[in-house]
């Protein structure tokens, strides 16, 4: 990745619905070589998706945990990783250093549906236990980082 790419990734980090004409005027290319340099970096897997950032309060997901999950000694990890793959509520998974295999951030609209939730994640096989922390708000995520050259 070059300088350019790098000021594409960015500029399109801080808002994916630009279009490729206002892309090129901003790092000073073509809209076509603009397509052609976003298009690679989509199949080289620097930019992975483009999705709707909604407010999950508005959509019925107010509850936000993290759960710890402790994996038993006999668990395959990547039977757990499809398992937890399936859960619609697991939002993002961490393999994790230290006691917890992986931190799971789920969220779900109400306490009945977190409590279902840790009840069946303690149903999977591999899982010894688990540890639960509820967010009572979040001030923010998803804060996209800078980026460095070399990356």
């Amino acid at each position: 990745m070059d300088a350019i790419d790098l000021a594409l990734v960015e500029l399109l980090r801080g808002n994916a619905r630009l279009s490729y004409a206002e892309l090129a005027r901003q790092v000073g290319l073509s809209s076509p070589s603009v397509h052609d340099r976003v298009g690679k970096l989509e199949t080289g897997g620097v930019i992975r998706g483009y999705r709707a950032e909604v407010e999950p309060e508005k959509v019925g997901l107010g509850v936000t945990a993290l759960i710890g999950v402790v994996e038993d000694s006999n668990a395959d990890t990547d039977d757990l990783l499809e398992a937890f793959r399936v859960l619609p509520e697991i939002e993002s998974c961490y393999f994790m250093a230290g006691v917890e295999s992986f931190l799971l951030k789920a969220r779900v609209s109400t306490i009945g549906e977190l409590e279902r939730l840790i009840v069946q994640l303690g149903r999977i096989p591999g899982v010894a236990s688990t540890r639960t922390s509820i967010a009572l708000s979040t001030k923010w995520e998803n804060r996209p980082q800078p980026l460095h050259p070399g990356q």
